[in-house]
């Protein structure tokens, strides 16, 4: 039998030569996983022997991993701000920076002394913003919208597993299309495609053979769900409400326009945790 050890080390040197990045972190993170194990038990346990049942566990992940699909999906979930998401090709991965967006909606919101009590995401995806806001804004009403089917399928397990569904409605609708047009919101967040068509070609092969294409880019520029998500979002914002995005770090100029165009007051860029205007915070007068 082969040790713990020796499987890491050869999983490694597999996944590196794959091209994987962080080939030693993938390749623990995915033995642990298939060993029911977390990183630190791994550490305590180098020189456990491994039957063939453990091998027949741990082989079609690395194999996987090694085709270059992502290791969130592999693994099938993803700790996001504050709580455990599954995920999988139906809907992006949550990226750090869209967590990070949370945390600037918390300070936002605490800077004025007041919690939202109604929020839309749009492009709720995995629904990911939507089940964090709601979870640390215990009072709110939320709601979770995409077009896409499958999406929301994944939302709507999501939510249920956290138990959100008493205030958690989600919704198919393309932005707004389907949002009843009597309902105003204290907060509208948005992570909608916004790479340019460059930008998607340079990407990874995790995310352009995996993750689904429309929720990178459905525009050359990028800007068409920006656009369309400044242009109605007035009509469905309570007065002093929050319109929060996340978006590409050249398209502030182009969407600042257009924001104030609109009436929109207090426009500021934030930016993501390397430095760089990556949101956009807006609030109807």
């Amino acid at each position: 039998m082969i040790t713990l050890l020796e499987v890491l080390q050869k999983s490694a040197t597999f996944l590196g030569s794959k091209q994987v990045e962080h080939a030693r972190l993938n390749a623990e993170l995915l033995v642990g996983h298939a060993l029911g194990l977390k990183r630190m038990q791994l550490y305590l346990e180098f020189e456990r022997l491994l039957p063939e049942a453990d091998l027949e566990k741990i082989r079609p992940l690395i194999r996987r991993r090694s085709q270059r699909e992502p290791l969130q999906y592999i693994i099938g979930s993803v700790e996001f701000g504050g709580v455990e998401l599954k995920v999988d090709k139906r809907a992006l991965i949550p990226r750090p920076e869209t967590e990070y967006l949370v945390e600037l909606l918390k300070e936002e919101f605490a800077a004025v002394g007041k919690e939202p009590g109604t929020v839309i995401d749009l492009g709720t995806g995995s629904g990911a913003l939507a089940l964090a806001l709601a979870q640390m804004w215990s009072a709110a009403k939320v709601y979770a919208t995409d077009v896409s089917e499958e999406a929301l399928a994944l939302t709507t397990e999501n939510c249920e597993a956290l138990e959100l569904g008493g205030r958690v409605t989600v919704l198919q609708s393309d932005w707004f299309a389907s949002v009843p047009a009597d309902e105003r919101f204290d907060l509208i967040v948005a992570n909608p495609p916004y790479l340019t068509a460059n930008e998607v070609e340079e990407t990874s092969p995790e995310v352009k053979q995996f993750e689904p294409a429309m929720a990178l880019s459905t525009a050359k520029d990028g800007m068409d769900a920006i656009t369309t998500i400044i242009t109605a979002a007035g009509s469905f914002l309570n007065a002093g409400g929050l319109l929060a995005m996340e978006t590409g770090i050249a398209q502030h100029p182009q969407a600042f326009k257009l924001l104030a165009a609109v009436g929109y007051a207090h426009i500021i860029s934030r930016p993501d945790l390397t430095g760089r205007d990556r949101f956009i915070f807006a609030r109807k007068n």
